[in-house]
């Protein structure tokens, strides 16, 4: 290795040259088992993403992440603010799990499922070796003058990225407002939808920004993952890993037999193919996203030349150096138990989850109210979140204790409409015999009709004792 080639070994990404500037990535397109593999899931993640928001459980969309009124649902199950704690566990497992599936399979998520990688290789990259044809075509198209032949591609190209874009933004945007709210948007008057009208554009220049222009630096300058590897990933780790054992010293292809050659031939054909443009021989780096590119174009190779395929390959580096096999190590163990621990208090917090969630204060600054000579009343404050798709008129029932309930207002209910929230206020009157102490714990149960659906404790306070 020249003394040039030392100082520049990995001391930038990829796509920035020496001054600083981008290095536009023509990448080849790729073709082997991995990559048909991938185009199967992707096929199978696009399904999944255009079908879902259709897809509706008893009267619910299946998934909704409605942040503009603080409400998710998740496999039809409608979570509110009051469920916060509940999110709350579900992100500490879910980054549990990042953590332990990194440190066992590496970056497999963002070659395989990640949806900037399906949607960039899978869908906008393809339409692109459709368009202006394979790298080398590309990276001539790119330097040619401007013709009515090149206008033309490059046209075409980003009409249809921008049009696919406005798509794909609008079904991101049925997962947040629901599929229904979206049609609305799209067949009423559009003086009736600005917001969401402009919420679809806004989307779509995103959408079509990241795919037409800012591309692998998502993964490379934004996405954060990238960057935990250094402190997820172990020697155990699997990885796309380069067999420098079996491929050096390289060497040009010759039909003779040269024993003190490895058998990578520097064809560069790992490199062309990249979307990221690193040259996996270096060893791991943060700008692999693992898409198996490179593992496709080095088979192609080894399969010309006679040699064994996997000089590129799925491994550890312990698999490299040692001849190791994979390891379950003792930091996936306890990893592994932490996430089975995390999972099963989620499981238990999701079974006992109620439907129907209320709160009840007494109403600030009021003390007790003397009723005749024999009764004493407090005033109380009740918030009701329903999270059924039914309306409930709720009752509320002393327990245990002789007294009575009277809510203010025409019905002696409180109506709490289908997946919304409501409110009331109400007296709780008791005996002023039975009021022994300053504040006495009574129990108020919720009913809907004669079902008793929940209980809650709170105080009620009367005068000091003589």
């Amino acid at each position: 290795m020249s003394t040039e080639k030392k100082e520049s070994f990995r001391d930038r990404i990829a796509t920035v040259d020496p001054s600083g500037k981008r290095k536009w990535i023509f990448a080849q397109k790729p073709t082997g088992k991995w990559y048909s593999a991938r185009t199967y899931i992707s096929w199978f993640f696009f399904i999944l993403f255009f079908s879902l928001p259709f897809i509706y459980v008893h009267g619910r969309p299946l998934f909704l992440f409605d942040v503009t009124q603080a409400r998710f649902i998740i496999f039809g199950k409608v979570f509110w603010p009051q469920d916060f704690f509940i999110f709350g566990l579900a992100m500490i497992t879910f980054i549990v799990f990042i953590v332990l599936f990194t440190a066992a399979f590496g970056r497999l998520f963002c070659g395989w499922v990640c949806p900037q990688t399906i949607f960039m290789e899978m869908f906008f990259r393809k339409i692109e070796y459709f368009i202006e044809g394979n790298a080398a075509e590309q990276r001539l198209l790119a330097r040619a003058p401007w013709t009515g032949k090149k206008l033309f591609k490059k046209a075409g190209k980003h009409f249809l990225f921008f049009l696919f874009s406005f798509v794909i933004a609008n079904f991101f945007l049925a997962y947040i407002i629901g599929i229904k709210a979206l049609g609305k948007i799209i067949t009423e008057p559009v003086h009736e939808h600005v917001g969401g009208l402009l919420s679809i554009l806004i989307f779509s220049g995103i959408f079509y920004a990241v795919y037409a222009y800012f591309r692998e630096q998502v993964c490379t300058v934004v996405c954060p993952y990238g960057r935990l590897q250094s402190v997820l990933l172990d020697r155990n780790s699997m990885i796309v890993a380069y067999d420098h054992k079996r491929g050096e010293p390289r060497g040009k292809f010759t039909k003779k037999v040269m024993h003190e050659q490895g058998d990578c031939i520097d064809c560069m054909q790992c490199v062309k193919v990249c979307p990221t443009g690193i040259d996996i021989r270096n060893g791991t780096q943060m700008e692999c996203v693992g898409c198996t590119a490179c593992i496709d174009a080095c088979d192609a190779i080894m399969d010309k030349i006679n040699k064994p395929l996997g000089l590129i390959r799925y491994a550890s580096e312990n698999g490299i150096g040692n001849r190791e096999p994979l390891k379950y190590t003792g930091r996936m163990k306890l990893y592994t138990i932490l996430l089975g621990v995390l999972l099963l208090l989620l499981g238990f917090l999701l079974f006992t989850r109620k439907e129907v969630d209320a709160t009840i204060m007494r109403t600030p600054g009021m003390l007790y109210q003397q009723r005749g000579t024999d009764s004493i009343s407090n005033l109380y404050n009740i918030k009701v979140a329903n999270k059924t798709i039914d309306r409930i008129p709720l009752q509320l029932k002393l327990e245990g204790i002789n007294g009575q309930v009277e809510i203010i207002g025409e019905h002696n209910s409180i109506t709490v409409k289908e997946e919304g929230q409501g409110s009331g206020t109400f007296f709780v009157v008791l005996p002023a015999k039975i009021i022994h102490e300053r504040k006495l714990p009574i129990r108020i149960g919720l009913y809907n009709e004669k079902e008793k659906i929940d209980e809650i404790s709170t105080n009620f306070l009367g005068p000091v004792a003589e």
